[in-house]
């Protein structure tokens, strides 16, 4: 498998890595999750923090029953669905496993492929180089954009004008960049306040 293919039934995915920790931005930031790290992307951000989970093929697949056993072992309330890009993958029965649990699915996703599987919360975070469909800004309760240059508040306003009346928006420097973006990021919030601000606060607690 190499890492633009997509699982066809989703009863097996490719998993980089999984642990039960706290959300560290966004919307969820200080909640409890379990995080399941699916392998496999085709966005490829040259900022990506989570680069070796690209090329799906070097990871084994598990039994999404299994995997949702391990985050009910956590005592996990909530899972987050990550990547890469987790929706390369077939999700249905995934979040059915989780559901079927007790455990709310929550997806971390750019938004470029279909969406599949049932969510109680849906993270969009686009990437210029590769927008998101209709249907993903349609679903998104949180617009999640990346920060790094002034030219991305642009793009962050067209994103948004693609949402519901009811989606989230928030705004996060890029972790390189946040030095030097941030008194853009706070100014343009106190001038826009329908935006916030997201940090990246698990690096700050050095949690993963």
């Amino acid at each position: 498998m190499n890492s633009n293919t997509i699982q066809t039934d989703g009863h097996s995915l490719p998993i980089v890595e999984e642990f039960y920790t706290v959300q560290g931005e966004g919307h969820n930031t200080g909640r409890a999750a379990y995080f399941i790290r699916l392998a496999g992307c085709d966005v490829r951000c040259p900022w990506c923090d989570s680069k070796h989970s690209w090329n799906a093929s070097c990871f084994a697949c598990h039994n999404v029953k299994d995997i949702a056993a391990r985050a009910e072992s956590a005592h996990a309330p909530h899972a987050v669905i990550t990547g890469g890009e987790p929706t390369m993958h077939h999700l249905g029965p995934l979040t059915s496993a989780l559901h079927d649990l007790g455990i709310a699915t929550w997806l971390e996703t750019s938004g470029t492929h279909q969406l599949s599987g049932h969510f109680d919360w849906i993270c969009l975070s686009p990437k210029r180089h590769m927008p998101p469909t209709d249907e993903a800004c349609r679903n998104a309760d949180e617009l999640k954009v990346i920060i790094s240059t002034h030219d991305d508040f642009a793009w962050a306003e067209e994103c948004a004008a693609r949402t519901t009346d009811t989606c989230l928006l928030y705004l996060q420097p890029e972790w390189d960049s946040t030095h030097d973006i941030m008194p853009d990021i706070v100014e343009y919030v106190k001038l826009h306040p329908q935006w916030r601000i997201s940090l990246q606060t698990h690096k700050f607690m050095n949690i993963p």
